[in-house]
């Protein structure tokens, strides 16, 4: 691996508005640019052709995206404000990151498209709000080799902006420890990662919860079922290995009520995760 030099341009002198970033050596670029500016936007790169990442909140708390393609960007995410006016459209996106190219067409970018919702589902990060792709779009060897490189440069700059959409679950090492949390019908292991602490697929929640994880720790709560409902949980056990931002939300997750993850989580040998 090599470093990455990456120039990023605050447009209105704020990060919380229109920004810019490229790689060096890279015809691509990446754009970042909330829905509140919108309407009032007139740049020409925003109108070529490109793949664009809605960002989105819902209402518990949880990451959604919104992949789609555009051989005009700008006029595209003028029709989704419109269409949520009108309500056709039910989510309510933040920011919008879009990622245009000099080369770029509407094969490439169906492929691009279909490509980074793959990815985004395998990584598992945010729940994909895109019903349907081109999944069968037909180029040519060269084509594919110079997209997957293309692709390579969109998770450096859409990481590098903040959002894990592409970042795959970490992976445990030869140097890794491994922690244990066990309870009622509970026993998971996992280890501490990069964003937090990584529970490792096989591991068993609890059969239930109890009432006051509902109003006390809502947000556990509703992450809970949020992994049933993507069913990164299925049937009470982890069906993946997912990367929780914190120790304590995955203790809690698997225990089914409010939990101190440093207290929680122990070696083999029962020595807790705040004395390590």
């Amino acid at each position: 691996m090599y470093g990455k030099a990456i120039e990023l341009f605050l447009v209105n002198g704020s990060a919380d508005s229109l920004t810019t970033a490229e790689l060096s050596n890279w015809n691509g670029k990446a754009i970042k640019i909330p829905r509140t500016e919108i309407t009032g936007c007139d740049r020409d790169d925003i109108k070529g052709v490109g793949v664009y990442f809605l960002m989105c909140q819902e209402d518990d708390g949880t990451d959604s995206v919104y992949i789609g393609e555009a051989e005009n960007v700008l006029d595209r995410l003028t029709q989704h404000l419109r269409d949520y006016q009108s309500g056709k459209e039910k989510y309510y996106w933040n920011t919008a990151v879009i990622f245009v190219g000099r080369d770029l067409n509407k094969a490439l970018i169906r492929y691009l498209e279909n490509r980074f919702v793959e990815i985004a589902k395998d990584c598992g990060r945010y729940s994909i709000l895109t019903k349907n792709t081109y999944k069968n779009t037909v180029l040519k060897e060269a084509q594919i080799a110079t997209m997957e490189e293309f692709i390579d440069n969109v998770k450096i700059l859409i990481n590098t902006l903040g959002y894990k959409v592409l970042v795959p679950v970490p992976k445990a090492t030869d140097d890794t420890v491994y922690l244990y949390c066990k309870g009622t019908e509970a026993s998971a292991k996992g280890f501490v990662s990069t964003g937090g602490f990584t529970v490792l697929s096989g591991s068993k929640i609890s059969d239930h919860t109890v009432p006051s994880l509902e109003t006390q720790g809502k947000g556990y709560f509703n992450l809970r079922n949020t992994l049933i409902k993507e069913e990164v949980i299925k049937d009470g056990v982890f069906k993946k290995d997912y990367e929780f931002s914190a120790p304590s939300a995955a203790s809690a997750v698997i225990l089914g009520h409010t939990s101190n993850g440093n207290v929680d989580w122990k070696t083999e040998n029962g020595t807790k995760l705040k004395d390590l």
